[in-house]
């Protein structure tokens, strides 16, 4: 088969799971695993089909199920323990309440590392609007600087499952993309922040009020400690850079010290580490209710296993076909580079809604590419990686889940948010972009 029918067959595949996932509706893992299915049917030999598919559900899930789970499961305990609340307490008293925005888009940053963006938001939309009341700042200003620095580590870092799948699919080192992918998220925030700011310049300011009754700091009181509840965050990236740098310095060494800190730098060693920290964060632990958490947890990555596993189908057939190493040697002689990557995870987002489906797709679609577009080295896996987390961000719409969470919890009806927000994620997403290629020309 030639490669232009080739390609043409992958191309019409990506535009029919658009279609049927956003505009019809259909169930996406559904979709995705019939139009792999169909593709492989059509483009390979019958008796390689299926395992074909086997290979790449399992090869994903070996590589980030268990992370994805572990994640999810810390990110319920600390809100279910008040310690997202306590880390954002601390940042509003480091920052002060004349500088409200930047405590809240701090705190969303902080707090969004190890929570969902939408879940995130929740959780802290009653210590917006409070911080709203008191310091009369307009709501869509506050939401939007919540709802980015949430949205900032969401589209690039792990445990996310967005950059876990595409770390998964491009084999990329995971201590460092959380390393570099926080550092990119720094920048696109504040691009976030100046832009909403510029947005919301002429919106009339309310009238500063106090609260209504002194219930706060008996709440205060009942939360754990700062220092406590940040340490289920800190401690796993800590020994995950750890490994990282000890890696970099010794990477033949075997003595014991080495040894323990390559096992306790695994993300899923980690992250499990974190989970107990986090289970630390209970005054009294009932057993019973963190089996109900532990349990809630796994019924939450349920959903995000199997898509991520459906988009690990796409890309092992893809990558099959052959197509994406004749497509990335066209694309090279472009010199577009990273812009591909970055380009197909925009599209994708702004036609799905969904960040994790975005980046998830995109990458099935470039890791074939990644030699041709010069992309194979472990820094240029690490830099395509967030190039596509940068893509997911743009352009957070109707479609979009998180976008409603965004509009209905904070009160604002969708012109304002589509107007302010929406328009904050597209800045998000090229000041993200254009930190990556800028990372490109010292690290490539």
């Amino acid at each position: 088969m030639s490669v232009s029918i080739l390609l043409s067959l992958v191309l019409a595949s990506i535009v029919l799971i658009v279609l049927l996932t956003s505009k019809l509706k259909y169930n996406i893992f559904l979709s995705m695993f019939v139009i792999s299915l169909l593709l492989g049917i059509t483009a390979l030999p019958v008796k390689d089909v299926v395992p074909i598919i086997t290979e790449g559900f399992g090869g994903t899930m070996k590589s980030i199920g268990v992370i994805i789970v572990l994640g999810i499961m810390i990110g319920l305990l600390l809100e279910k323990t008040g310690a997202t609340m306590s880390m954002a307490s601390a940042i509003l008293r480091l920052t002060g309440k004349e500088r409200a925005g930047l405590s809240i888009g701090i705190t969303g940053y902080v707090t969004g590392i190890p929570i969902f963006c939408d879940s995130g938001f929740i959780v802290m939309s009653g210590l917006n609007k409070s911080l709203v009341q008191r310091t009369g700042k307009p709501m869509i200003y506050m939401a939007t600087l919540l709802a980015a620095g949430l949205y900032s580590v969401h589209c690039l870092i792990p445990p996310h499952p967005g950059a876990m799948a595409a770390a998964g699919l491009l084999n990329t080192n995971i201590g460092h993309l959380i390393l570099l992918g926080m550092a990119v998220a720094v920048p696109c925030s504040a691009a976030g922040f100046a832009w909403a700011h510029f947005m919301c310049r002429n919106v009339a300011h309310s009238p500063a009020q106090s609260p209504p009754d002194e219930t706060e700091p008996v709440a205060e009181r009942a939360l754990p400690s700062a220092f406590r509840s940040f340490l289920p965050i800190i401690v796993p990236l800590a020994l995950l850079t750890t490994k990282s740098a000890v890696l970099l310095k010794l990477p033949a060494s075997k003595g014991l010290f080495v040894s323990t800190i390559r096992l306790l730098g695994c993300p899923e060693v980690a992250l499990l580490i974190g989970v107990g920290l986090a289970v630390t964060l209970f005054k009294t632990i009932n057993v019973r209710l963190v089996n109900e958490l532990f349990d809630k947890a796994i019924e939450k990555a349920g959903p995000i296993l199997v898509l991520t596993g459906a988009g690990g189908i796409f890309g092992a057939v893809i990558k099959a076909t052959g197509v994406g190493v004749h497509a990335g040697t066209l694309l090279a002689s472009t010199g577009l580079g990273l812009c591909i990557p970055f380009v197909i995870a925009a599209f994708l987002k702004t036609a799905l809604g969904s960040s994790t489906v975005a980046i998830m797709t995109a990458a099935s679609i470039i890791a074939p590419m990644l030699a041709a577009l010069h992309l194979e080295s472990e820094t240029g896996r690490l830099l395509a990686t967030l190039a596509m987390g940068s893509g997911s961000m743009i352009v957070s719409h109707a479609n979009d889940s998180y976008f409603w969470v965004v509009t209905k919890f904070s009160g604002l009806d969708m012109g304002q948010t589509l107007r302010v927000y929406t328009s904050t994620t597209f800045v998000m997403g090229l000041a993200a972009f254009l930190t990556v290629l800028l990372c490109s020309l010292f690290l490539l």
